[in-house]
């Protein structure tokens, strides 16, 4: 799919924040495509589709889930999870995107998951790190992003897992489940 047509098939669907910040992760994406050898034309898809789903309703979202059968416990999770695995659904319905590595990397671009690809490590980091993105920690894993990608990853999961905790909201198991992942390979290398 052409970047324009899937620009405008997006801007349909969000904010025009949103939208700002999809344009953000676009460009981060591509950059750390292209730092890291992955393939700029997914990351680009992918980063342009990351958000498809951040506002429909509710109700639709949990239809979803429930229907194509993703783990139900993430029903007992934020709201703002669910926008992902529907994300990657719709995106297959409704854009006819069938590339298994592009939808991967919308489905785990909130929570992550061990074993993450190269190309849902850059989706989950671009959003992240995006320019138009001002919290306490992102300077420091955009400095991580410059040198080593899995470095700036764990720390973005750490710095996510924190805030949850200090918020005194639950972690879904599976951003637990991408931190330990990622910290046994660092102790393996």
């Amino acid at each position: 799919m052409e970047r324009d047509i899937a620009l405008k098939m997006v801007k349909d669907q969000l904010t025009e924040h949103r939208y700002q910040h999809t344009l953000g992760v676009m460009d981060t994406a591509i950059i750390l495509a292209k730092q890291y050898g992955g393939d700029e034309k997914k990351a680009e898809l992918a980063a342009i589709f990351h958000d498809y789903a951040k506002f429909r309703p509710k109700p639709e979202m949990k239809a979803i889930i429930v229907a194509e059968g993703y783990p139900e416990d993430l029903l007992q999770f934020n709201a703002e999870l669910w926008h992902a695995p529907v994300g990657a659904y719709l995106v297959e319905k409704e854009a006819g995107i069938t590339d298994k590595e592009i939808l991967d990397a919308i489905r785990y671009h909130t929570s992550g998951r061990p074993g993450m690809t190269l190309l849902e490590k850059i989706i989950y980091l671009a959003d992240y790190i995006e320019p138009g993105r001002h919290f306490p920690g992102v300077d420091e894993v955009r400095e991580m992003a410059k040198e080593d990608l899995d470095t700036a990853l764990i720390k973005s999961v750490q710095n996510t897992i924190l805030f949850l905790m200090k918020k005194n909201q639950p972690v879904y198991p599976d951003t637990f489940h991408t931190y330990n992942d990622l910290v046994k390979k660092r102790q393996e290398d």
